[in-house]
């Protein structure tokens, strides 16, 4: 408890003491380094919703396949699609990205 209350302590610290460092003219970020570092955060959470959202489809489909094998030419046919819709997030995300950063 100690240790996290100290912690706590010190990152305010550093934020309040960094706020007038970054105040004097020429210093902070501009607004082409915000859009870089948005992007890349824009990024970085799409690809995480498309692993977790592609893991929970393809494990479904393998124990709904598991559970009817009749039925898996249909489910594989559902996996891939739904696995081709999920993945087209992550590529809009990365389009979109690039027309940001292009500006």
């Amino acid at each position: 408890m100690r240790k996290a209350l100290t912690f706590t302590f010190l990152a305010i610290a550093l934020f309040m003491i960094a706020a007038p460092a970054s105040a004097q003219s020429g210093g902070g970020m501009t607004d082409k380094a915000w859009s870089y570092c948005a992007a890349a955060f824009g990024m970085a959470i799409a690809s995480a919703i498309c692993g977790l959202a592609q893991a929970r489809a393809t494990a479904a489909a393998c124990e709904g396949m598991a559970r009817n094998p009749g039925a898996s030419d249909a489910i594989r046919f559902a996996l891939i699609l739904g696995l081709a819709l999920i993945e087209s997030l992550a590529l809009y995300t990365l389009v979109i990205v690039f027309l940001t950063s292009a500006k």
